[in-house]
């Protein structure tokens, strides 16, 4: 399920909304409607859920790795392909909810995510190290490819004992999550739409790869300029 989630700004809700439920927002701000002007947008990403409830015990228990704000509470807003959803003080109320008076922060960062077992989809993460961190789940590597691009991952994966996620084309297996953004020079950047393509296309199809591979690949990393 491709999951957006939106949480207030305390900054931009001076009638201090936040964590109220859907009840007692009416009732402070005097009308029906949610304003969605306070909110930001602090997820989007696809998850393994089949409903709210689902995506609620994901992100009220634990932490997705490109949540950008708190665990799931009272008074966000979740959005999936059947519409906007209040997260009330018991489920869901289905709302108005105009995401193009959202916010998000300017220093986004577009790529390409890829984790073990699924599809790879395009997102934003922090332009920053521990946005790019927290993507990966330690510690970051890059692998640079041939093409202004390149492969972030977790530096730690294999022996951690993450699950196998791709293949490259020199036959580096790449364990854990990770993310495809572009190089330009000194520093990353985001993906053009061309990439975008070019890396959906190659990495589509998960890959089944056994923890035995994994190990047995641990000798042959890709070490390339640590940030």
């Amino acid at each position: 399920m491709r999951v957006k989630v939106y949480q207030i700004d305390s900054g931009r809700d001076p009638l201090r909304r936040k964590f109220f439920s859907l009840e007692e927002t009416k009732s402070i701000q005097g009308k029906d409607g949610i304003d969605a002007s306070i909110y930001d947008e602090v997820l989007n990403a696809e998850m393994d859920a089949a409903n709210l409830e689902d995506v609620f015990a994901q992100l009220n228990t634990g932490r997705h790795p490109l949540l950008r704000g708190h665990s799931l509470s009272v008074s966000d807003v979740v959005v999936n392909e059947n519409g906007a959803f209040f997260c009330d003080s018991f489920g869901f109320q289905q709302i108005d909810f105009d995401e193009s008076q959202t916010h998000k922060p300017d220093n986004l960062m577009r790529v390409l995510y890829v984790e073990p077992h699924r599809s790879p989809y395009e997102t934003e993460i922090p332009h920053d190290l521990k946005g790019m961190q927290q993507a990966v789940g330690g510690l970051i590597e890059p692998v640079y490819l041939d093409d202004n691009a390149v492969i972030v991952g977790n530096e730690e994966a294999k022996l951690e004992g993450l699950d196998g996620n791709r293949r490259l084309e020199n036959g580096t297996i790449m364990a854990g999550p990770f993310f495809i953004c572009g190089d330009a020079g000194e520093e990353f950047r985001s993906l053009t739409d061309e990439e975008v393509v070019k890396y959906m296309d190659q990495f589509r199809e998960p890959e089944d790869i056994s923890p035995e591979e994994v190990e047995a690949d641990m000798g042959f990393a890709i070490f390339g300029f640590m940030m």
